[in-house]
C-alpha cells in the first residue's frame, strides 16, 4: 500500500465513519468494556479496598486487561487516598524499598542505609495518616518480583497496626505470580492476600459486544463487522483482549485496502492465518 503501519487508523477511520482507532493495543479505560469477568475483577479490587485488606492479589493471562482496569482504578479511587505506582520492577533491580519511595515520590538520599529507607517510609506513612489519608501501593507485572522482593513488601504491610491501616498492596501480574506466592517459604505472604480474582479471557458470547462496543466509542454508527466472524475472533484470540483488538485493528486495513464497507468472514481468516504464521516464525517460539 505504501503506507506507514503508523498511520493505518487515520486512514482506515474516515473510510469506515470512526472519530480514531477503536483497537488500540494501549490500556485505555475510556474503552473498557465491562464483561462478567472484568467487573468481578474490578468488584475484587474495591472490595479489596474498602475493606482494608493488607494486600489484594489480581492475576490474568497476557492481555487480558489487568493494565486497563488498573488505570480506571487510578481514576475512580478517593480523593483520600495516595496512590503509589510500580509499573515494571524485577526481582534484581534494587531493593523493594527503594522502588516504594520512588513511587510515592520520596526522595532517596546518597548513601543512605535500608533500615533508614525503612524509617523513612514509614514516617511517611505516619504523616499521612496524621492527614486522615492512607496510601495504596500498585504494583504492575508483579511476576517480576523475585520472592524476597515480596517477602520485602510484606514486611511493609506489616506496618499497619489495631485500627490504624495506612498501607495497602495492591499485586496485578501474570499466572506465574501464584504460582512463586504458593511456595511455602512465602506463605506468610500468602495468608496477608485478603483479596483476589483471576482474570480469564472473555467467554464466547461477550466478544460481539465487546467488539460493537468499542467500535461505537470510535463513532461507528453502523455494523463493521459480519455476524460470522466473531466466532472466529474468538476461536483465534481465546477472549483476551489484546489479541481481539490485534485482530481487528489489522482487518479493518484489510477491508479498508480491499475497498470493503464491512469485515467478513474471508477477511478475518487472512488475519488470523498472518497471525498465526508470525507467532510460527517467532524464534523460540513451538507450534
Amino acid at each position: 500500500m505504501g503506507i506507514e503501519l503508523s498511520c493505518r487508523s487515520t486512514i482506515y477511520a474516515a473510510h469506515f465513519g470512526l472519530e480514531g482507532k477503536p483497537f488500540s493495543l494501549l490500556p485505555d479505560p475510556h474503552f473498557i468494556y465491562w464483561s462478567k469477568n472484568h467487573l468481578r475483577a474490578y468488584s475484587m479490587l474495591e472490595y479489596g479496598l474498602v475493606s482494608f485488606a493488607p494486600i489484594i492479589l489480581i492475576t490474568g493471562e497476557v492481555g487480558a486487561g489487568k493494565t486497563t482496569l488498573i488505570q480506571h482504578l487510578l481514576r475512580s479511587v478517593s480523593c483520600e487516598i495516595d496512590i503509589g505506582v510500580i509499573a515494571n520492577a524485577h526481582g534484581r533491580s534494587g531493593a523493594a524499598i527503594n522502588w516504594v519511595l520512588t513511587a510515592f515520590g520520596q526522595p532517596l538520599g546518597e548513601r543512605v542505609s535500608q533500615v533508614q529507607h525503612f524509617a523513612q517510609f514509614e514516617g511517611f506513612l505516619a504523616a499521612r495518616w496524621a492527614e486522615r489519608r492512607r496510601c495504596v501501593l500498585v504494583v504492575d507485572e508483579a511476576q517480576n518480583l523475585s520472592p524476597t522482593m515480596l517477602e520485602e513488601l510484606r514486611c511493609l504491610s506489616n506496618l499497619n497496626g489495631g485500627d490504624s491501616e495506612r498501607l495497602q498492596i495492591v499485586l496485578v501480574g501474570q499466572p506465574e505470580l501464584r504460582t512463586t506466592i504458593g511456595r511455602p517459604k512465602l506463605l506468610q505472604f500468602a495468608q496477608r492476600v485478603a483479596a483476589d480474582f483471576h482474570l480469564a479471557g472473555m467467554p464466547r458470547d461477550a466478544v460481539h459486544d465487546y467488539v460493537v462496543h468499542r467500535l461505537r466509542v470510535a463513532g461507528a454508527r453502523r455494523e463493521i463487522f459480519q455476524p460470522g466472524t466473531y466466532d472466529m475472533i474468538f476461536e483465534a484470540s481465546s477472549g483476551l483482549p489484546r489479541i481481539i483488538n490485534q485482530i481487528c485493528d489489522y482487518a479493518l486495513v484489510h477491508a479498508f485496502a480491499e475497498g470493503r464497507d464491512t469485515v467478513g468472514e474471508a477477511v478475518v481468516a487472512e488475519v488470523t492465518a498472518e497471525r498465526r504464521q508470525r507467532w510460527h516464525e517467532m524464534p523460540g517460539v513451538e507450534s
